[in-house]
């Protein structure tokens, strides 16, 4: 038994030192299990697959995500060549890809594969893959192996794309959100000027909607939302936009128009589309659209202006009558509607 600094410790009469060193000894292999343990929980619940290997490359861990990648389980794999297991190429050349982990050991620093990495699995299947390497050390500083970290690049750019996706959609319709359709007021007000056409905005609000939540819940309220979409969508042209603008708001937004009475034929259109029998049937309540129409130039320059607009003619006509198509009136006007509008007030 070694004794530091000249002491020796104390003990009764008969006892062997090193008894009274086994308590101690049992406690701190109990932590550095249960340590062990909390490390390899941790590691296996995460999303990305872990491989790490000793200084000379040969697998010493593995999680779960790595075995269900590379189709190598743990107890197989252990102490093989990390080359064995982790057999990369360039997606485009065909080429073999240089070992990270042995880069991350010789150069003793973080590195990365390429974006365009296949992983081929034990089966021969391949995976995109991203991947990085970092050199592990010991308590003395000195690199005593390598931990790697990769993932499925198909999962990583799946949740790209539906966050693009849902940065310019409506969640529940599918149909452009409002981002969106600032997006192509811009792009058709922009053909308009250099054209000399018009743009109209129709401001479409779905009367008895809250009656439907009411007395059928929100989730027929969401099947009666995601129908009158699809409605609305078919009654459209290729160029125009149909936009959720909130609850049971929609915006459709006519480009490229060169006819006056073209925003009042779509506005009834779109009413008689959601009376056709079986599509709209079954909510125990009558629905009808109210719908409010402004028009670039005529009505405003802006989009916040032409919606505002449009949103005043849509309820001044629903607080009137049910089931009303109604134009904005215009600022140059005495109180009567516009020429374009004038002949948009009226029942369907």
């Amino acid at each position: 038994m070694t004794h530091y600094a000249g002491f020796v410790p104390y003990t009764p009469d008969g006892a062997n030192p090193h008894r009274l060193l086994e308590p101690s000894r049992s406690c701190i292999e109990a932590m550095l299990f249960e340590e062990r343990e909390r490390a390899r929980v941790t590691l296996d619940s995460i999303g990305d697959a872990v491989i790490s290997t000793d200084v000379a490359g040969r697998i010493t861990y593995m999680n779960v995500v790595a075995q269900q990648m590379t189709g190598w389980l743990f107890e197989d794999a252990r102490g093989k060549p990390f080359t064995t297991i982790f057999r990369v190429l360039d997606a485009t050349t065909r080429e073999p890809v240089g070992n990270p982990a042995e880069r991350a050991i010789q150069e003793d620093c973080i590195v990365a594969l390429a974006a365009n990495t296949l992983l081929i699995d034990r089966e021969g299947e391949e995976v995109a893959i991203e991947d990085s390497a970092a050199p592990i050390h010991n308590r003395q500083g000195r690199v005593c192996g390598a931990v790697i970290v990769f993932h499925d690049v198909k999962f990583s750019q799946a949740m790209t794309d539906r966050m693009a996706y849902l940065a310019r959609h409506d969640a529940l319709t599918g149909l452009l959100n409002r981002t969106a359709l600032s997006e192509s007021f811009d792009h058709a007000t922009a053909l308009a000027k250099r054209h000399q056409r018009k743009v109209a905005l129709l401001f479409v609000d779905l009367d008895n909607f809250k009656e439907v939540n009411d007395t059928l819940g929100h989730q027929a309220g969401d099947e009666l939302l995601v129908s009158l979409a699809r409605i609305l969508s078919s009654c459209v042209r290729k160029t125009d936009t149909v936009c959720r603008y909130g609850g049971d708001e929609f915006i459709v937004l006519l480009s490229d128009i060169d006819r006056l009475g073209h925003p009042g034929r779509m506005a009834r259109k779109l009413r008689r589309a959601i009376s056709e029998p079986g599509l709209l049937e079954g909510y125990g309540t009558t629905l009808t659209l109210s719908i409010g129409i402004s028009v670039f130039p005529d009505d405003g320059l802006t989009m916040e202006t032409l919606l505002h607009r449009a949103d005043d003619a849509m309820y001044a006509r629903k607080s009137l009558s049910r089931a009303k198509v109604a134009a904005a009136t215009t600022p140059r006007s005495t109180g009567s509607p516009s020429r374009m509008a004038g002949s948009l007030v009226r029942r369907s």
